[in-house]
């Protein structure tokens, strides 16, 4: 894997956590336990501080970066879809963040709350916890994931990282 600190900004990564060999962590980020970050991801906490709560998953081609003075902080079980981009947010525990979408700056995700496939959420916006926001800009609706769901899902990529990181090997 490609893990870097970046002056006195070093990354902690938990001993649980699994990240594959092509994902890229650098400065200031935070692993926790049994979290995931998968093919293709970029976590640059260069700025600020990245967080990724355990039992969360960052999947294939994610970008979370920081801005100086906004962080971005992922709770507990979270499913952070393929290429979704996330720059000073935060996302609260047990939230489905589908593929392709973006959280700006100083937006917040509730607990339990879903953000649609290609959403963009907007610098400020809220989406309160179990909701739903869809749409370019996104906004909230009711439906969403179901917290058992999301939680299934979480599940599955901890379960997955496992296995990953028992039967993982590179053959070229």
């Amino acid at each position: 894997m490609a893990v870097y600190a970046l002056g006195k900004l070093t990354p902690e990564i938990d001993p649980s956590a699994f990240v594959h060999p092509d994902a890229v962590v650098i400065g200031a980020v935070r692993l926790g336990p049994h979290s995931s970050v998968w093919p293709s991801a970029v976590l640059r906490g260069d700025y600020g501080e990245i967080t990724v709560g355990e039992a969360t998953s960052v999947q294939d081609g994610c970008v979370l970066h920081t801005d100086h003075d906004a962080s971005t902080a992922l709770g507990r079980g979270c499913i952070v879809g393929h290429l979704a981009y996330l720059e000073g947010c935060v996302i609260e525990d047990d939230c489905l963040i589908g593929a392709g979408a973006i959280v700006l700056r100083d937006a917040s995700v509730g607990a339990g709350a879903t953000v649609a496939a290609g959403a963009l959420v907007q610098e400020r916006a809220v989406v309160p916890p179990g909701r739903l926001a869809a749409g370019v800009p996104a906004r909230v609706t009711t439906g969403g994931w179901s917290l058992e769901a999301i939680r299934q899902g979480a599940a599955v990529y901890v379960e997955n990282a496992r296995r990953y990181g028992a039967e993982l090997r590179r053959i070229d």
